[in-house]
């Protein structure tokens, strides 16, 4: 049964999380009866509604029994200070509170979904974090390690990209070793239950080979002979509409012309690259494999551009959008 409630943690201040945040709930307020509870500092928040002239009727959360909208929380006791400096240590912990503070509500059902707006991971572990990642940080609150990222997005003409990651932050050299059958079998697996999750007809999975041209035949490496072909072979065994290990150079191609519903890439660039190619300011990352609906913008902090209010709100409109198709889904 859906609870109507949406949380968003507005991740790191000095970025342009916030404003986002505020453009796109803006822009889908009206779509739905949703209620939104924005985590973070709320005299910022507060202020940045009223400097980009959104004004949104904000009010300080106490309860979900309230009838008004628009919320905000602050998970820290207390506020951060004026003139900030990007990515310091204070906005750092201000951020993985949010976060923390957002997953416990979704662990204890109060909320269907949420969306977490950019953090900055170098100021998180210069602040004395251990953090490899949101999704991660996730995974590990919620006492599950069966997860996996998806980036989705559509390109101009409304065909849909879905990518799911058998390996995420490691370096390009360590793929190799780390990646194993275990996690292709586990992105395989998620991404054919995001498919179903999604309302789709079908979960055809492609899985990209990890060398060029799938490893022709062992003649640029053997891990597709050695594993990626072994364990696509095992899941189709297990009654899984998958096919590989495909060259990742056109698999991504046919999968926009709906050949195949989702792609599993073999590591973190292969499957991001064509996604930002073809879904840029739309593009969504889907945590699979959590007990509570995560998605967010494919972006970055973008400091460049933050307070400036030029920032495009099309990736977190879309992240919004799929957590509340996915909660009604669910409900």
């Amino acid at each position: 049964m859906m609870k109507n409630w949406i949380g968003i943690s507005l991740g790191d201040a000095t970025g342009i999380g916030p404003e986002v945040a505020l453009k796109a709930v803006d822009v889908e307020a009206g779509a739905d009866d949703m209620k939104y509870l924005f985590i973070g500092d709320s005299e910022y928040l507060a202020q940045l509604n009223e400097k980009l002239s959104i004004n949104l009727p904000l009010r300080g959360f106490l309860s979900y029994d309230n009838g008004a909208k628009f919320f905000t929380f602050d998970p820290s006791l207390e506020c951060l200070p004026k003139n900030l400096l990007k990515g310091s240590t204070v906005v750092a912990n201000f951020a993985l509170a949010a976060l923390h503070d957002g997953a416990q509500r979704c662990l204890r059902g109060e909320l269907d979904a949420l969306v977490t707006a950019p953090v900055n991971k170098e100021s998180i572990i210069r602040a004395g974090h251990k953090f490899v990642g949101q999704t991660e940080f996730l995974s590990e609150l919620a006492g599950t390690k069966r997860t996996a990222m998806m980036l989705l997005g559509t390109d101009e003409r409304d065909r849909w990209l879905r990518v799911a990651l058998a390996t995420v932050h490691i370096s390009i050299k360590s793929v190799p070793e780390k990646l194993t059958a275990e996690k292709i079998s586990l992105a395989i697996e998620l991404a054919a239950q995001a498919c179903r999750d999604l309302g789709l007809p079908r979960a055809k999975i492609a899985v990209c080979g990890l060398n060029p041209h799938a490893g022709e035949g062992g003649e640029f490496g053997d891990e597709e002979i050695k594993t990626i072909a072994p364990t696509v072979q095992t899941m189709q065994q297990r009654g899984f509409d998958v096919v590989g290990p495909l060259s990742g150079d056109t698999v991504f191609h046919y999968a926009v012309k709906g050949d195949y519903d989702a792609v599993v890439a073999m590591y973190h660039d292969q499957g991001l690259a064509p996604l930002k190619a073809v879904a840029f300011d739309s593009g969504i990352n889907w945590t699979l494999g959590l007990p509570f609906i995560r998605t967010s913008p494919d972006h970055g902090t973008a400091y460049d551009i933050a307070g400036k209010g030029i920032a495009n709100p099309g990736s977190m409109i879309a992240a919004i959008r799929l957590a509340k198709q996915l909660a009604k889904n669910r409900s």
